[in-house]
C-alpha cells in the first residue's frame, strides 16, 4: 500500500473548481482500483484526458506456447539475449497463464510514445540499466535493483540513460500487485515485523507540466490487443495530484532479510503480492546459527504454486550450473531441493552473497515457444551424479 502523497498545485478541496490563470477549469481525472472503493489519486489537467485525435489498432498480442507441456524442473538461461528495441516492443514473454506474464527485455531505444496496460500492474525489476521512468505523476530515476511498481492506468514511459547496457525483469500482472497484508496494520501502515517500510519507497519527484500540441502517441493494451491513441495534445499535462495511487521505486538492498535459528521457509522473503502469485526478494544475509543447522533449503513439494527463480547476482548456494540471468522453473505436482553436494556443503557456512527474484504462482505457467530456445534440456537430471547423468 502506497502512502498519501502529493506534487504540483491543488485546490483546496475535491472535486470543485480549479481554475487557470486565463480563467479556465482545470480538468479533474480521479484514477482509482476496485471501482470507487480502492486505493485512489486525483489528477489536475490542463485539457481533457479523454479528447483523443485518432484511433487505431497497432497490433494484436498473442502468446506463442509450447505446443506439447512436459511436467519437469526446467532451466532457461536468458543472459545471451541480445540488446534490442524498447522497453515494451523489446519484451520477449518466457512464460504465463491467466494471472501473469512474466518476459526479459535489453532496451537500447527510448520509447517515442507511451504506454499503459489496462487489465492490471505491472512490476519492472531492473537488473541492469539507469534512466528515467516518465508519466503523468512525474519522473522517476531508476537503478540496478529497482523494482518499478506501476499502477494499471498509469500512462508512462521508459527512457534508458545513453550508452548504459540495460536487463529488465518485467512481471505483468492481470490484477494489482501489492505489500502483503501480513506486513500492514489495519490503518495501511507497514509493521515494525515488515522486512521494508514507507522510508523505502520512493515515488515520482519531479512533476513536470507539457503544454505543447502536435501530435502525441499512446498505446494502450487491453484485450489481447494493443490500440493506438494519437492526442493532439502532450498527454503529461497534469499540473497537480495527490492520493494513494502512483508509480513508485523500491530497492531490493532495502529489503531487510529475515533470519533465524534454522532454516527459514520462502514466505519470510515475499516483497508483494499479486492476483495468484507473490514476489520474493533473497538478499545477502546471514545463515541460521543452530549449531546443527543446514543451512541450504530442505527438498519440498509444491503442491499448490509453480516457483520461477531468477538469478541476478553471486552464486546460489542450493544451485549448480546456474548462471547470472538464468531462470529456474519448478512446476507443481514433483518436489524439488537442493543440487547434490549442495545440502551437506552448506553445513557450517555464515552467510550469502546472492541476489535473486523469486515469482510463486498458484496456477501452472506455460513456457513460451521464445523461452525454448533458452532452455537446458539436461536440467532435469541435474539431481544425477555426473556418471549417472550421463547415461539418461
Amino acid at each position: 500500500m502506497t502512502y498519501y502523497y502529493k506534487l504540483g498545485r491543488l485546490p483546496h478541496k475535491r472535486h470543485v473548481q480549479f481554475r487557470k490563470d486565463d480563467g479556465s477549469l482545470h480538468h479533474e481525472e480521479l484514477m482509482g482500483i476496485h471501482g470507487f472503493a480502492g486505493i485512489q489519486s486525483i489528477l489536475y489537467h490542463l485539457h481533457p484526458p479523454t479528447r483523443v485525435r485518432q484511433i487505431e489498432v497497432e497490433t494484436t498480442v498473442a502468446l506463442e506456447y509450447e505446443e506439447q507441456e512436459h511436467l519437469r524442473h526446467r532451466h532457461f538461461d536468458s543472459a545471451p539475449v541480445p540488446e534490442g528495441g524498447d522497453p515494451i516492443r523489446g519484451r520477449i514473454p518466457l512464460m504465463g497463464n491467466s494471472d501473469v506474464v512474466l518476459s526479459v527485455v535489453r532496451p537500447t531505444e527510448t520509447m517515442d510514445y507511451w504506454y499503459r496496460f489496462a487489465h492490471g500492474d505491472e512490476a519492472i525489476f531492473i537488473h541492469e540499466g539507469t534512466g528515467v521512468l516518465e508519466s503523468q505523476f512525474g519522473t522517476l530515476r531508476y537503478r540496478p535493483g529497482d523494482y518499478l511498481v506501476i499502477p494499471t492506468g498509469v500512462m508512462w514511459r521508459m527512457i534508458p540513460d545513453d550508452d548504459v547496457s540495460q536487463r529488465h525483469l518485467v512481471v505483468e500482472a492481470y490484477g494489482h500487485i501489492e505489500p502483503p497484508k501480513r506486513y500492514l496494520n489495519r490503518y495501511g501502515q507497514f509493521l515494525e515485523h515488515s522486512p521494508y517500510c514507507e522510508r523505502d519507497i520512493r515515488p515520482p519527484d519531479d512533476l513536470v507540466t507539457h503544454d505543447e500540441t502536435g501530435e502525441f502517441e499512446v498505446h494502450v493494451k487491453a484485450r489481447d490487443r494493443v490500440t493506438r491513441f494519437v492526442y493532439d495534445h502532450h498527454p503529461l499535462d497534469v499540473v497537480g495530484w495527490d492520493g494513494h495511487l502512483w508509480p513508485f521505486a523500491f530497492n531490493i538492498e532495502d529489503f531487510e532479510p529475515i533470519t533465524g535459528r534454522v532454516h527459514q521457509p520462502p514466505p519470510v522473503h515475499q516483497t508483494f503480492d499479486g492476483p495468484g502469485f507473490v514476489i520474493c526478494s533473497f538478499v545477502p544475509r546471514l545463515y541460521d546459527y543452530h549449531p546443527q543447522a543446514i543451512p541450504a533449503p530442505y527438498n519440498h513439494s509444491n503442491v499448490d504454486s509453480d516457483e520461477v527463480l531468477y538469478y541476478v547476482e553471486g552464486n546460489f548456494m542450493s544451485r549448480k550450473g546456474i548462471n547470472r540471468g538464468s531462470f529456474t522453473m519448478h512446476p507443481n505436482g514433483i518436489p524439488h531441493g537442493p543440487h547434490p553436494g549442495t545440502y551437506e556443503g552448506s553445513i557450517g557456512k555464515k552467510g550469502t552473497e546472492e541476489l535473486a527474484v523469486m515469482v510463486d504462482t498458484f496456477r501452472p505457467l506455460r513456457v513460451t515457444q521464445q523461452a525454448l530456445a533458452m532452455e537446458d534440456a539436461e536440467y532435469p537430471y541435474s539431481w544425477l551424479g555426473h556418471e549417472e547423468a550421463a547415461t539418461v
